[in-house]
């Protein structure tokens, strides 16, 4: 059975109770009612788990032995799916209340003992309600802070997409190609069982690894020619431009690592910084396979696009040289069985 009491509007806080004793709920009811609370209250004890189910509560006072389950079970049961609801058990007598370890695990707040007087479980509700506000400040901080994030990441991707187009806007080949090898990555991150953050992570790294070219001179990204030793240590420095670039942005931490280091070499002999096996990022270890693909089957000024076949030996002649070989494996295996998904990727870009 459930019993509703007129809300008082200037109580922001809605407490349910649960007993199965009627003369409890009506008891409770009157008193609550006259201390401003918003009020709901419940004989059956299923019956309430269902409605909390539907409707915000802030705090519930709930009977311990009650029928057709014990109040532990109610908790239990709630605890699923709410966290955050604030629990005041109530006792016929303090030797029936479960055991200090069972309060803990469930994360009831408190309890106190049935009376005639509820002066004790006052002092509760209101202690509790001083911990529900502070507890929804927080909330709203936190929503807050996450919302300036959003607003601040947005702002700096924004800027940094703005580079990266600048990158593209120089050198022709570039063009797409980030966008590509983004999408690569994902593709062999899937394969990998990753998580979806890892898989964002790995996305966004695609999208922004080359953003170093912008500290290269066009005179040298633009050569069509063979490059000379000056030539190409200034493009074998663009990860670390890149990463220079980025650092000082905290949003971009997660994909440093793939920005300053998706050209090394599993044998070790990659640069900048000369990083071997499983020393190298493991994304940065994705990104370079996704790069490498792309640069063998895209069209350049002074060679057209190798044929897959080609491409796949190139791949598996470099395992364990050039690339992470059980890394290497996925992506051959993707080229194998799922090589329209790749031909997707192509089209799209």
């Amino acid at each position: 059975m459930r019993k509703n009491i007129t809300q008082n509007n200037s109580s922001e806080y809605k407490i349910i109770v649960v007993d199965d004793e009627i003369g409890i709920i009506d008891s409770l009811s009157i008193f609550l009612k006259r201390s401003g609370y918003s009020y709901t209250g419940v004989t059956n004890p299923v019956e309430a788990i269902e409605l909390i189910k539907k409707e915000h509560f802030d705090m519930l006072i709930l009977d311990f032995l009650m029928t057709p389950i014990h109040g532990d079970k109610v908790v239990e049961e709630i605890r699923k799916f709410n966290k955050d609801l604030y629990i005041l058990l109530l006792t016929g007598h303090k030797d029936l209340a479960p055991p200090l370890e069972t309060i803990k695990k469930l994360e009831i707040q408190g309890y106190c003992e049935k009376s005639d007087k509820f002066d004790q479980l006052l002092l509760l509700i209101e202690s509790g309600i001083k911990s529900i506000e502070q507890m929804n400040l927080i909330k709203k901080i936190n929503r807050e802070l996450s919302d300036t994030y959003e607003k601040l990441e947005r702002a700096y991707l924004e800027s940094i997409e703005t580079l990266r187009y600048t990158v593209e806007a120089k050198d022709p080949y570039t063009r797409g190609h980030s966008d590509r090898v983004a999408e690569y990555s994902v593709l062999i991150g899937k394969a990998l069982n990753l998580s979806d953050d890892d898989l964002n992570t790995l996305h966004i790294g695609g999208l922004f690894h080359d953003i170093g070219k912008i500290g290269v001179p066009d005179s040298i990204l633009l050569k069509e020619g063979k490059l000379d030793e000056n030539e190409y240590s200034q493009i074998k420095n663009h990860p670390a431009i890149g990463a220079h670039i980025l650092h000082n942005a905290s949003i971009f931490a997660n994909i440093l690592p793939i920005v300053e280091h998706h050209h090394e070499r599993y044998d070790g002999k990659g640069y900048p910084s000369r990083l071997a096996g499983k020393d190298i990022p493991y994304f940065a270890r994705i990104t370079a396979i996704a790069d490498s693909f792309d640069a063998m089957t895209s069209k350049r000024t002074y060679r057209n696009a190798l044929p897959i076949e080609d491409v796949k030996e190139e791949i598996s002649k470099n395992l364990g040289t050039q690339f992470d070989p059980t890394i290497g494996k996925v992506f051959l295996n993707i080229l194998d069985t799922n090589y329209n998904k790749i031909i997707e990727i192509e089209k799209k870009y």
